[in-house]
């Protein structure tokens, strides 16, 4: 299974990039959240000078009090490994245990430590504690979040314990071609005991991938449930009653409303659905000009490629076919 970045709503902010998470609060200080965004990119050896210089211009960039976690991890060579820069009341921790460095020009830099399972950056504590039902599964991109705990995949997957593989006749294996009506993966799923005669191995698809709303600044979220999408959404019905999942999206212009729409799924089938938004949620297909608004409270199915338009903010939704 993937990677899985759990995203507290929060005014701060957390972005993800490759190897890369940051939260950040420092209002203010676009210089600095600018750089330290930057940063995110960066990997390999010659890490923690980059980060060390980037200290070094802290100060000069904060237009106020500002506190920041920032790591970079490094899976080269099998082994993952961090690089982490923190200041104010930022703080990395490594399965619930606060990461060790040495002071640098005001900020504390620290190299070489080992990511473990869980990785949580954000305000100083020893653990976070991510409340179920209101985490945004962050992929990558730049939301509102007040910390985030990113849960290893490798390291989850390595603990996993493979079934025991079932003997063979000598040079006689077996597989479902592509002509069983699942397409030509050919994976094998499950096998039957030997115990003398034919033997004969059964597999099956793997259930279609859940749709994703990808958003116009790269960050995706898949849609494995309902969602609530707007400024503050945690604070909706459907989200305080368990039904849905909470969608912050940055909004710097004040357009979105707390909560703006809702995606909801029934099967196969998803609609986008105005919550009574000050401004309209409005929709278009792939190759459509024009924009248009939906009625609020009214679903709207979504096919893929549809666009939406919440604010100033667009997202594409993709579902892959059965």
């Amino acid at each position: 299974m993937p990677d899985r970045c759990e995203v507290l709503p929060g005014d701060s902010v957390v972005a993800r990039r490759g190897g890369g998470l940051l939260w950040v609060d420092a209002p203010g200080s676009p210089a600095l959240v600018a750089a330290l965004h930057a940063c995110l990119g960066v990997a390999g050896p010659g890490a923690d000078r980059v980060l060390a210089a980037v200290a070094g211009q802290v100060s000069r960039l904060a237009d106020g009090p500002a506190s920041f976690a920032l790591v970079l991890s490094d899976t080269t060579g099998g082994s993952a490994s961090g690089v982490a820069l923190w200041s104010g009341k930022g703080q990395p921790a490594v399965d619930g245990v606060p990461v060790s460095g040495q002071a640098a020009d005001g900020c504390t830099l620290a190299a070489g430590f080992s990511l473990g399972q869980t990785l949580y950056v954000g305000p100083g504590q020893s653990a976070a504690a991510m409340p179920p039902g209101v985490a945004l599964d962050l992929v990558e991109g730049t939301v509102p979040g007040s910390g985030a705990l990113l849960q290893h995949a490798a390291v989850a997957s390595s603990a996993a314990v493979a079934p025991p593989a079932t003997s063979l006749p000598s040079g006689e294996s077996f597989t479902a071609g592509s002509d069983a009506g699942f397409g030509n993966s050919g994976r094998i799923a499950a096998q039957a005991p030997a115990t003398g005669g034919e033997q004969t191995a059964f597999w099956r698809p793997e259930p279609p991938a859940a749709p994703v709303l990808r958003f116009d600044d790269g960050m995706v979220v898949t849609v494995d449930e309902d969602l609530v999408l707007g400024r503050r959404p945690d604070g909706h019905d459907l989200v305080t009653g368990g039904n849905a999942r909470p969608v912050p999206i940055a909004d710097t212009q004040n357009v979105l409303s707390s909560a703006h729409a809702a995606i909801q799924r029934a099967g196969r089938e998803v609609s986008l659905t105005d919550l009574g938004s000050l401004n309209g949620t409005h929709v278009a297909g792939p190759e459509a000009t024009e924009w248009t608004q939906l009625e609020p409270g009214v679903p709207h199915p979504l096919a893929d490629g549809d666009r939406l338009l919440l604010g100033w903010t667009v997202i594409t939704f993709e579902q892959t076919p059965e």
